[in-house]
């Protein structure tokens, strides 16, 4: 990417540098920043590869298939490069053209992608048959000497996690089990949530220790509503206590203080602000 923002101006370059970085800092987090910053950046330099590179991420992290797809395919066009074909080849698959997903997946395209982007392909080749709701054949597809490998690679967590998915869903309770307790195996970063899937079907019940619902002791208790008879009761007591008052003599003070008051002392004027408070 440097080697490409090299045929900018400087300055120029920087500031697209700076978008770019920004895309990936925030493209797991808050994507639809991300996406905000890749706008920004492609319009500074829509024809550095790089940039509709990072263009077609974000709109792809944001579910906007279409402009995704045209993101990378203008950076094909640009590197020649088909490290980026699962990716259009899942576009397709967003679009609702599962069909379009599959003779990509059969392309010779694929025999150009290194380890990780057959298997990748083969990911997205697995969701297009399970999108025409052919489970049986998306499970073979994903049935490859990756997914049988005991060695542990970047992909491997995905790859058993997408098997032990389709086996669920195609009642294969037992089965999927296992393949998500390998995926946990796998997923050393956390990248799956294959732990808490492993969890749900051992009949694991997870909840909060802090339920926003839950009722508190004060909230339980029931206060207490006086009866008529008691409010009449206090009442007629109020009238009593009135009339005794009325009825007792009133007491004179002495008109003579003991002592006279002190003079009110005007308070000294607020000192002003230091003007540079205000600076």
């Amino acid at each position: 990417m440097r080697q490409e923002l090299l045929s900018l101006p400087k300055g120029l370059a920087e500031d697209v540098a700076r978008n770019l970085v920004m895309v990936a800092r925030l493209i797991d987090e808050e994507p639809e920043k991300a996406y905000g910053y890749s706008r920004v950046a492609l319009r500074l330099a829509s024809r550095v590869a790089a940039v509709r590179e990072a263009a077609g991420f974000a709109a792809y992290a944001n579910q906007k298939y279409s402009e995704a797809l045209a993101e990378f395919r203008a950076a094909r066009r640009m590197t020649g490069n088909t490290e980026l074909w699962p990716l259009m080849a899942d576009c397709e698959r967003g679009l609702g053209r599962p069909e379009k997903a599959l003779d990509m997946a059969g392309a010779p395209e694929v025999n150009k992608l290194d380890k990780a982007g057959q298997v990748e392909m083969r990911l997205v080749a697995a969701g297009a048959r399970r999108d025409m709701g052919q489970l049986d054949a998306a499970i073979v597809t994903l049935q490859s000497p990756e997914l049988a490998s005991s060695s542990v690679q970047p992909w491997t967590a995905r790859l058993r996690y997408a098997y032990a998915d389709a086996l669920l869903a195609a009642d294969r309770g037992s089965e999927a089990r296992e393949w998500f307790a390998k995926a946990v195996e796998a997923d050393r970063d956390g990248s799956t949530d294959a732990s808490d899937r492993l969890a749900e079907l051992d009949g694991v019940e997870f909840t909060d220790a802090l339920d926003d619902d839950a009722e508190t002791p004060e909230e339980t208790e029931e206060t207490e509503v006086p009866t008529s008879e008691e409010v009449v009761e206090d009442e007629e007591a109020d009238e009593d206590g009135d009339e005794e008052a009325d009825d007792a003599e009133p007491v004179v003070k002495d008109a003579t203080p003991e002592a006279a008051a002190p003079e009110a002392v005007a308070p000294e004027a607020a000192a002003p602000k230091d003007s540079g408070d205000n600076a």
